[in-house]
């Protein structure tokens, strides 16, 4: 058996002439002369940075270093350099290098270097911008906070050679100095006082020009359903449009456009199957707030894209919101417009916790007196006067459920179309056993935004209320497949409990009871589901033993408190929850 080549880990710079061959073809000798100046500053800096130069190709360079630290920061000094000696030049004629830099195992051998972290490295450099560096994220990771210039996450591509996609980030040359002047730009666009999103033509990396359409038509769907969010401002599709086959900045495209948020993507189509890849980034942080890949079988081609839209723009909408929540509550609340109010009372509303409550009750009752016509902030002050009567602070005839009809009536009077306002209105019928009314309110909500991933799980629980539980696991289950990273996520397994409750499936009720109760262990209603399954399936020491929780949770919740505010449309299944707690041993 052969001997095992020696491998080291080492980080590898691999730089390249953007349109060598255009300007050599241009002007042969001059292009020369200074691309061997240029690469005399390369070799220059690798060494002072602690690298080596392990060989040249014409107008590329490889270089490999023990520290990832030397490495980034040798390119970013070679950009920097590079842009200083180009800047008086005009831009047919500067020689600007693309650079990539990775960490992995390399194979050193007659003083040069092999194998897959040399070829990832050399793929990121065709994914910088001329003059730009693009790492890989073993790179990001291993630099921390060591070095940072700026990063902005560009999602995994697959490139050429390379079994899995790699996960690159576009280092931000000189950010501050960028972000300044971009700022101070006439073109730029103020950010408006509402969440705000770009969406950027998708990508095709197909290698097919007629694959431009299905690239399009991903995009403009999703400008088109994010559209429909009515506390959104959204980028019309002519102005998104304009950077279609452009390499920019998102920083830059979200200063000129006048947006935090920007969502960029990419189509590979491979015979009949397609990868789409789509990012949300946060514009004036630099992070990555979200991202997934969807590959599916292209049998329907209009269906797949009609599905793939659906799934990003479900999920975008609880990314955003909860960006807003992180972003506002950086801020003091003096400098809070209602808007940023509403987004910092949102999390503390759907904990459904009692500690949570009073605090969102205030931002809400403070942005309603900044804007009293904003319909937002009614509809979420509704939803959150309703968990308190459902987790046992009032009843359906008590104050806080007559306010909750109120706010939500204002919301909807104060604008139909916001789907908001519909749903807290459905969620509040459903609750006082209103069914024909809260059914009909979740199906306006879902009209006007069928991605609106919160109002399908509301009226999954509705639906279960109502009696109806194939439908309600249908539209729960629809709401994680949005959204399946939502914070509301927790909550569900509750709600799947009530449902199976109602079909009698109590091994059911009580497995989603348990990962309820794991997820949200504050949640009242999740141990009165867990009390009742455990009760019917005969397992009375687990049904004591939530039945105690949830008389800590809910101090003294009575069989008449229940029977008198559960819920449950059908007098049966009223009865029949009701039965389950007295074989707890709940007091009447």
């Amino acid at each position: 058996m052969e001997d095992r080549l020696p491998r080291k880990l080492a980080a590898i710079l691999y730089a390249d002439v953007a349109g060598y061959s255009r300007l050599t073809g241009e002007d042969e000798d001059s292009t020369h002369r200074r691309l061997s100046a240029y690469l005399d500053l390369i070799s220059s800096t690798v060494e002072r940075h602690r690298g080596r130069v392990m060989h040249y190709a014409g107008d590329a360079v490889l270089a490999m270093f023990d520290a990832v630290v030397d490495a980034l920061s040798g390119a970013v000094a070679i950009q920097n350099e590079l842009q200083t000696r180009n800047q008086d030049l005009p831009d047919e004629r500067k020689v600007q290098f693309r650079i990539g830099v990775n960490l992995g195992d390399v194979i050193e051998d007659r003083g040069d270097i092999y194998g897959d972290g040399v070829n990832v490295a050399a793929r990121l450099e065709s994914l910088a911008d001329p003059g730009g560096i693009c790492i890989s994220e073993s790179v990001r990771t291993a630099v921390g906070k060591k070095l940072d210039p700026g990063f902005e996450f560009m999602g995994e591509q697959e490139v050429k050679n390379i079994a899995e996609p790699v996960r690159a980030y576009r280092v931000m040359l000189r950010a501050a100095e960028t972000k300044q002047a971009t700022m101070s730009s006439p073109h730029n666009a103020e950010l408006p006082d509402k969440p705000s999103i770009a969406v950027l033509p998708f990508t095709n990396m197909s290698g097919d020009p007629e694959q431009e359409y299905f690239a399009d038509g991903i995009t403009e769907d999703i400008i088109t359903e994010l559209s429909r969010l009515r506390g959104f401002f959204v980028i019309a599709r002519n102005s998104s449009f304009v950077y279609r086959g452009r390499a920019v900045a998102i920083s830059e495209v979200a200063h000129e456009l006048g947006v935090r948020y920007v969502l960029e993507g990419s189509v590979r189509r491979a015979g009949s199957r397609v990868r789409v890849s789509a990012q949300l980034i946060d514009a004036e942080t630099g992070s990555h707030l979200w991202a997934e890949r969807y590959d599916r079988d292209l049998e329907d081609i209009f269906e797949v894209q009609d599905e793939i839209t659906q799934r990003i723009v479900g999920a975008l909408e609880p990314s955003v919101i909860d960006a807003e929540a992180e972003r506002s509550s950086r801020q003091r609340p003096e400098n809070l417009d209602a808007w940023g109010y509403v987004a910092r009372a949102l999390p503390l509303i759907w904990t459904w916790s009692d500690k949570d409550y009073p605090l969102a009750e205030t931002f809400l009752l403070k942005a309603i007196e900044i804007d009293p016509n904003y319909a937002r902030a009614h509809s979420t002050l509704a939803a959150g006067l309703l968990s308190n009567a459902w987790h046992g602070r009032e009843g359906p005839h008590g104050d806080f459920v007559d306010r909750a009809i109120a706010e939500a009536k204002t919301a909807v009077a104060l604008d139909e179309q916001d789907p908001w306002g519909h749903m807290a209105l459905g969620f509040i019928h459903g609750y006082t056993r209103n069914c024909d009314d809260a059914i009909a309110e979740m199906q306006r909500a879902l009209g006007i935004n069928p991605n609106f991933a919160l109002a399908h799980g509301l009226f999954g629980l509705v639906l279960a209320w109502a009696g109806n539980a194939r439908q309600a696991l249908e539209e729960i289950e629809g709401a994680v497949r949005l959204s399946p990273r939502d914070v509301m996520n927790g909550h569900y397994p509750t709600f799947r409990g009530v449902a199976h409750f109602i079909a009698g499936n109590y091994e059911e009720m009580v497995a989603e009871a348990r990962e309820g109760a794991r997820q949200r262990p504050d949640n009242v209603g999740v141990y009165r589901v867990l009390v009742v399954g455990c009760a019917y399936l005969g397992r009375l020491d687990e049904a004591h033993a939530a039945r105690e929780r949830l008389k800590e949770l809910q101090p003294g919740i009575t069989l008449g408190w229940v029977e008198h505010n559960i819920p449950l449309a059908n007098p049966n299944d009223r009865a029949r929850y009701v039965e389950g707690l007295r074989r707890a041993g709940l007091p009447e």
